[in-house]
């Protein structure tokens, strides 16, 4: 109801063309006669013309009415050179009167209206650099959301799977809300809290979490929001963001992506100076403020690798917390908490869930909560079971089911003997993930079927042997194929491609050649979370010993190669009917293959 009044400059030019407009209509109803000069000559002569108004050059006037009409006609007409005009009025009795010609209101006009028309123009483009930039006369000024402690819901309550994380926030927590227990000592709290982990392990919601549970208010902003297209305007935010912070404290400074503007100064050839600057200013603005004010600064990032080292140092970003993807325990808590929102049935047993999913984050979790009610609502279900939670799964983990992409019968074929293989490796090698699933109905962008192996426990550590195991798994199923049809079929390239990773990484990077013996040979700087495919480098070493890590590569793949040839060899038999079943029910589980190799 209270609604705020607003001026526009283009209200005055809406006012001007509705006066034009309406001076134009009734001069329309006027009917006014335009006429000759020379034809008003005539009329005067003949004695029609009953009065006459002289305005400059213009003249206006009325007619003797004529025959039943006894409204006199108006009539205006143009004066040319007529130096007798008076004389021939006065001598046929017309009445005329001089109008005083003034030019005040069309000289301000003049210059008044071309000006009030450029300043509208300039006004109009400003609103329009404001809307998109938060106020062209503001870009100096920080672009945090401000959230006050009324405004913040989240709290520890609805943060899972992170508990140490948690213990380690607790004491901001309790400075907050009595500094005096710690500067009564003379203790002091970290400046600087930087949250450390993967994508999508909800950084961000720990950060408000603790605003929330210390009931302060949470200043929030994007490290990459500090740097714009003009120079210095990142330095400035800064500024007016810890000049903000200060006025509102207690309360806590959230940058989220820090790696955005805390990248190390310096390094590389995209050197850019403007964020240089930025970062510069943020770290005296670090050094310049008491903690004892009340005003935490913390911040997110997933490649604290590629930080500045000043930024880590005692007094700046001292303290590290890591916000990890949550084991067994932790991702069944999270699944218990989006759960909350969804209508369960009541064989939905969260705890399968949660063994299916290892090496999920939290993102993860709550999308696959997510895509299970949307699958239940589709299916015309009131609850989410089991079922729809298992399907959530497999949708995250191999894409969404092609059942439109049909094969046809060779490739179908090859398909369930390529699946076959990789389950009958994985259940006849001792320690290899469970096989849960077997399937041929095409799922993603590439994949015509997959084989589905969940593990038995959160695993940290692997050996040389599961190791290997894992490559022979891979290479199960373009060996079934090579027996079965005698050639390969390009299926197995994105088998090759892990089983050639995990090779090199147990060659180079963990010392699991003989031959090379216990050293690593990988040296280039990697992102601690963030799995990125980095470009082929010959690291530190000759090239003879390239030539060797060529050759060890080559002897894990064929050793395994070969271990497989005779494992699927002696097992043809099962490989034959379990490619059968495969292809009459398309989908079938471990148990039932496990039960075909029993027999066979």
């Amino acid at each position: 109801m209270n609604k705020k009044l607003s001026f526009s400059i283009w209200y005055i030019f809406l006012a001007i063309w509705a006066v034009i407009l309406v001076h134009d209509f009734i001069h329309a109803l006027q009917k006014i006669e335009e006429l000759p000069y020379s034809q008003f000559k005539t009329l005067v002569a003949t004695g029609k013309v009953a009065e006459v108004s002289v305005s400059g050059q213009i003249l206006t006037g009325k007619l003797k009415p004529e025959g039943e009409s006894k409204e006199p006609q108006l009539f205006r007409t143009i004066r040319v050179e007529d130096p007798d005009l008076v004389k021939e009025l006065t001598q046929h009795s017309v009445t005329f009167t001089g109008v005083i010609e003034t030019t005040f209101w069309r000289d301000v006009l003049s210059w008044v209206l071309p000006v009030v028309l450029f300043v509208g123009v300039w006004f109009f483009i400003f609103q329009r650099l404001g809307q998109a930039q938060g106020g062209f006369m503001r870009v100096g000024q920080s672009k945090a959301k401000i959230y006050m402690e009324k405004d913040i819901k989240v709290t520890f309550a609805d943060v899972a799977g992170v508990d140490e994380a948690k213990e380690e926030l607790h004491e901001v927590i309790e400075f907050l809300k009595t500094p005096e227990k710690f500067t009564k000592l003379g203790g002091k709290i970290p400046k600087g809290i930087l949250l450390v982990g993967p994508p999508g392990t909800g950084k961000t919601l720990l950060a408000r979490a603790v605003a929330g549970e210390a009931a302060v208010p949470f200043f929030s902003i994007s490290g990459s929001e500090f740097v714009e297209m003009f120079v210095g305007v990142g330095a400035a935010r800064v500024r007016d963001l810890f000049e903000q912070a200060k006025l509102k404290a207690p309360c806590i400074i959230f940058i989220d992506e820090l790696d955005a503007l805390g990248k190390a100064r310096g390094m590389g050839p995209m050197a850019h100076e403007e964020r240089e600057q930025t970062l510069n200013q943020l770290l005296v603005e670090m050094d310049g403020f008491d903690p004892r004010i009340g005003v935490i600064l913390m911040a997110a990032t997933n490649r604290p690798e590629i930080l500045d080292p000043a930024l880590l140092r005692a007094g700046r970003f001292d303290r590290h917390v890591l916000v990890d993807r949550p084991d067994k325990v932790g991702r069944l808590a999270i699944l218990r908490v989006h759960a909350k929102q969804v209508a369960l049935a009541g064989d939905a047993d969260l705890e399968t869930v949660a063994g299916m999913t290892p090496g999920f984050s939290g993102a993860d979790l709550a999308n696959i909560i997510n895509e299970a009610a949307l699958l239940a609502v589709r299916r015309g279900k009131d609850q989410v079971g089991l079922s729809e939670l298992q399907e959530a799964v497999e949708r995250v983990i191999a894409g969404l089911e092609k059942k439109n992409r049909v094969l046809n019968k060779m490739e179908k074929e090859r398909v369930a003997y390529h699946e076959t293989g990789h389950a009958l490796v994985a259940l006849s090698l001792p320690g290899a993930d469970q096989v849960q699933k077997i399937s041929i109905i095409p799922r993603g962008i590439a994949a015509l079927g997959y084989t589905l192996q969940l593990p038995t426990e959160d695993r940290f550590l692997m050996t040389k042997s599961e190791l290997e195991n894992k490559v022979a798994v891979l290479l199960g199923g373009r060996i079934a194929e090579e027996l079965v049809f005698g050639e390969a079929s390009t299926g197995a390239q994105n088998d090759l491609v892990k089983a050639t990773d995990i090779a090199k990484s147990m060659v180079k990077a963990y010392g699991m050649s003989e031959k090379l013996g216990t050293i690593t040979l990988e040296r280039e700087r990697q992102p601690q979370f963030v799995q990125i495919q980095a470009a082929q480098e010959k690291g530190d070493y000759s090239e003879e010993t390239a030539r060797e890590i060529d050759c060890e590569i080559r002897r894990i793949i064929d050793d395994q190669y070969e271990r497989v040839k005779r494992l699927l060899g002696e097992r043809k038999a099962a490989l034959q009917e379990g490619a059968t079943l495969l292809l009459e029910r398309e989908v079938i589980t471990g148990s039932d293959l496990k039960t075909i190799m029993d027999k066979a």
